[in-house]
């Protein structure tokens, strides 16, 4: 239920971000994030033509994959480029509806002006009901806010990027309270100790960097971690799980999309595609918990 009251929007719900994501390390035992990166070129040809395609694909990853997954990750430019935004709904929809344990984190990677952020939160919350939400801080806290007024819905924000392009700006040397850091620690430090008024944000590091996973890791201490970067861009499992797990073992979403998404079909056994991304699915989480 949403209650809005001059602009500000408070969701009511049984469970929060945290806590849903919590309990589904702990009851599936994983900490691998299934991304959902649709490319209808990459589908099998008996799908290609549909026009559901893309919910068709996405459902079939998903109830492959949900007893192996701490957490979703649809990408929203896959679905807004083909215009199938309202397939995107349905598939929130359907992981509500049948997954409700697991939780959703919509990657938009927002980052504007407070009054068009609060469009962007009422898109993300509203619209699609995500779990949480991806966003950018260049442009402060006050882009930022606006995503904190839903108290229970988790904000997941930009910090050390997996693409060889994030060094650009982020390992950029700022004077920040006293000492010269580069401006990703400072980001870190920035979210946990002033942005996490309801406790419910977490922070993207990319696996393709454990050194700097591991340095944010010891700034935020328990905060979750959305790590992209293993599977198709090459980074590390032992690695990255070294680098970013808690002192319990857990706090991270390990994310994996065009792996598991688009897993090599073995037809002399009789795979589908949906069969091929459980196993690709099941082997990544297992052997995640294997350096845990």
């Amino acid at each position: 239920m949403c209650i809005i009251r001059s602009c500000a929007v408070t969701t009511v719900t049984a469970v929060s971000f945290i806590d849903k994501l919590s309990s589904a390390w702990d009851v599936n035992n994983s900490q691998l994030c299934v991304g959902l990166d649709p490319d209808v070129a990459k589908f099998p040809l008996h799908l290609q033509n549909q026009p559901d395609a893309i919910f068709s694909f996405c459902k079939a990853i998903i109830d492959a994959t949900a007893d192996t997954a701490c957490a979703f990750k649809p990408q929203i430019a896959y679905f807004a480029a083909l215009r199938a935004e309202d397939q995107l709904e349905a598939i929130c929809a359907y992981i509500h509806e049948k997954y409700p344990a697991i939780p959703i984190i919509l990657d938009a990677k927002r980052g504007d002006i407070g009054a068009t952020a609060e469009q962007y939160a009422r898109e993300a919350f509203e619209r699609y009901n995500a779990d949480a939400v991806t966003v950018n801080p260049y442009m402060g806290f006050d882009s930022v806010a606006p995503y904190l007024e839903w108290k229970d819905r988790g904000v997941i924000v930009l910090c050390r990027t997996s693409n060889p392009g994030g060094s650009d700006l982020q390992f950029l040397t700022v004077d920040a309270e006293g000492g010269n850091k580069p401006l990703y620690q400072h980001v870190a430090k920035l979210v946990a100790d002033k942005w996490n008024t309801n406790g419910q944000c977490g922070l993207v590091v990319g696996a393709t960097f454990p050194h700097e996973l591991a340095q944010v890791r010891s700034i935020i201490g328990e905060m979750p971690l959305l790590i992209p970067g293993i599977g198709a861009q090459g980074g590390d499992v032992e690695a990255t799980v070294h680098a970013g797990k808690t002192a319990q073992g857990t706090g991270m979403m390990i994310s994996s999309s065009r792996a598991i998404l688009y897993a090599k079909v073995n037809d002399a056994a009789g795979e589908d595609f949906a069969s091929a991304a459980r196993r690709v699915a099941l082997e990544t989480r297992d052997t995640i918990n294997q350096f845990r």
